[in-house]
């Protein structure tokens, strides 16, 4: 089941969001580097965005997948984690997660979706790409915003050109 960020899931996504970045991906983020999820609701639900949540049978914290309005044209994708006996198309969870989101960023009319991820997080570039984002360079970022680069690669979805 998807649904919306509450805080009472908040230990559990942190909990998630540190074991994907660290412990699968080894990528070295502490908390205090993405202040972001200490404080979901006002980084992404009080400005305009949204933060979602994937739970299994039991009501557990399984996923998660924010958004962050940066204007009213341009949203960041954020914080887009799912435990690794979760992924796949068998059991959906990321697209659940991404197409919750999608959804609500063509609603609210955000024209471009932007978002980093390390560069060794191959199986979610190919998940990127499958779904029509196109890799740019930092210098091409439509606005400016601040990430804990490792390595990063910035991928962009264009929402006005694609068909969904």
């Amino acid at each position: 089941m998807i649904t919306v960020y509450d805080d009472r899931y908040k230990e559990k996504v942190i909990k998630l969001i540190l074991h994907v970045q660290n412990v699968e991906y080894e990528v070295g983020i502490r908390v205090e580097e993405q202040p972001d999820i200490l404080d979901i609701q006002s980084n992404y639900i009080y400005d305009g965005g949204n933060f979602w949540v994937a739970l299994n049978d039991n009501g557990e914290v399984v996923g998660s997948i924010g958004l962050q309005k940066k204007n009213n044209e341009v949203a960041v994708l954020k914080k887009f984690f799912v435990y690794k006996d979760y992924r796949g198309k068998e059991v959906g969870i990321g697209t659940g997660l991404y197409e919750t989101l999608l959804v609500f960023a063509k609603k609210q009319g955000f024209t471009k979706v932007i978002l980093d991820t390390p560069s060794k997080a191959t199986r979610s570039h190919r998940f990127y790409k499958k779904v029509g984002f196109k890799e740019i360079v930092k210098e091409d970022l439509p606005i400016k915003y601040d990430y804990p680069d490792r390595d990063s690669l910035i991928f962009e979805l264009d929402l006005s050109k694609k068909e969904y």
